[in-house]
């Protein structure tokens, strides 16, 4: 019963990572919204989910997994349920961040559940790799399931989370409560957090629409600087922190942090630029829409056990450099590609972008937790995370103000395609030049 309610609450979280980016365009509609919304409603979920990330372990392990998955779990039912109701688009942005924050909750919460569920290392193992099969299911469903519901109403794309999340807190029941340990919370630490990635999304979103000369865009720079040196602060100084600087100071881990969130600067642009561009630019519906993105997201839901593989037989880095490299050619690829150029030429270019995106995380994570010490990998995945979510809601916020004017879309959309190219680039570089240290006995 257990596994069942992981796999069935993951899946869930994987849908809705995917499924809004689709019916973006619907959602502006429905609420006669410009682009600067539009990028809240996936900011909102991203940075909930970024931020919430980094204490979402410490909480699993203070009220324990089975209650942390369920609190989760509930929350982001709820919340979905708002999203559904929505009367405005401040309602629905301050519930996607609701989401966030329950979905944040439910990641760390789900594999603590099956660790505890599953004690013999065999089982543990098949049942972890259910888990990423259910991940990757709800990944490759979400844009196709997006497109559909959307065509009954955009609202639908939230109202399909309650049926799910209801049967999987059903099945936890069944399950037996976790202990509890007794783990200290880092409230500063994560206040600072959240109003510094909070801060900066902002002012990147709102420069792009006003101007970085603003009164409102330079206040909320400030604010993010002054949150950032309050988090690094309490980090340094405080009692239990939950990102110790030791760590932050690690080669491995700050170079895993800049691959990952130049990873998701490339995958999740893309995703919300080629979702706006088929439907704006091609004219094509929602469901045409979420079909164009299946070829992508099948094919990712196989990257795993390549990139296991090529890890395997030659080291962690090199899937991680034949990753980077795939989707900084889809990148660049897509910058040629002209207006008036078929569709299935977007949909051909989308692919190396997402193999490769997948082929480079899933070695990363490899390469992270072979050169951490063992009791601090549930640390590091936290920060590897919320960098690549952080990457994903900064790619939103800059990209959505190069593509606002309908009339330059093409060319904001090719200059976007070309500033991803670039970070996946440096990416690269570091990747070859920076050998991560490796811990010693």
């Amino acid at each position: 019963m257990a596994l069942a309610a992981v796999l069935l609450g993951f899946f869930t979280i994987m849908v809705d990572a995917m499924i809004v980016n689709v019916a973006l365009p619907s959602i502006g509609r429905g609420f006669d919204s410009g682009m600067t919304g539009l990028q809240w409603v996936v900011d909102g979920y991203t940075l909930a989910f970024a931020a919430f990330l980094l204490s979402a372990g410490a909480i699993s392990d203070r009220i324990g997994a089975r209650q942390a998955f369920a609190v989760g779990l509930g929350l982001f039912v709820l919340a979905s349920a708002v999203c559904g109701e929505a009367p405005n688009l401040g309602v629905l942005v301050a519930a996607r961040l609701v989401q966030g924050a329950g979905a944040a909750m439910v990641v760390p919460a789900s594999l603590a559940l099956l660790r505890e569920t599953f004690p013999d290392p065999a089982e543990r193992a098949k049942a972890i790799a259910l888990w990423g099969v259910s991940g990757s299911v709800g990944a490759a469903a979400g844009p196709v399931a997006g497109g559909l519901l959307t065509v009954i109403d955009w609202r639908m794309i939230f109202f399909v989370n309650l049926p799910v999340g209801a049967v999987a807190l059903m099945l936890l029941r069944r399950a037996p409560s976790s202990p509890r340990q007794d783990a200290p919370f880092d409230w500063t630490g994560q206040v600072a957090a959240v109003a510094a990635m909070g801060a900066l999304t902002y002012a990147v979103i709102e420069a792009g629409a006003e101007g970085f000369g603003t009164t409102r865009v330079l206040v909320a720079f400030s604010v993010a600087v002054v949150a950032a040196v309050a988090y690094l602060v309490a980090q340094a100084r405080g009692r239990h922190p939950m990102t110790p600087l030791s760590l932050l100071r690690s080669r491995t881990m700050s170079l895993s942090a800049a691959v990952g969130f130049a990873l998701n600067v490339g995958f999740y642009g893309m995703i919300f630029l080629l979702g706006l561009y088929l439907q704006q630019v091609h004219g094509l519906s929602a469901l045409a829409t979420g079909v164009g993105f299946l070829p992508m997201t099948v094919l990712t839901s196989f990257m795993g056990p390549v990139a296991a593989r090529l890890a395997t037989r030659f080291g962690a880095r090199i899937p991680v450099i034949i990753g980077q490299c795939l989707m900084a050619a889809g990148l660049l690829a897509m910058v040629t590609v002209p207006a008036g150029a078929p569709v299935w030429l977007s949909v051909v270019l989308m692919v190396p972008v997402g193999a490769g995106g997948a082929m480079a995380v899933t070695a990363l994570v490899s390469l992270l937790l072979e050169n951490v010490p063992a009791e601090r990998a549930g640390v590091a995945s936290g920060v590897l995370n919320a960098a690549r979510q952080l990457g994903g809601a900064l790619a939103v916020a800059a990209f959505g103000a190069l593509v606002a004017d309908r009339a330059r879309f093409v060319s904001g959309l090719h200059t976007s395609l070309l500033i991803a190219a670039a970070v996946v680039a440096v990416s690269i570089v570091a990747t070859v030049l920076l050998r991560p240290a490796r811990r010693t006995a």
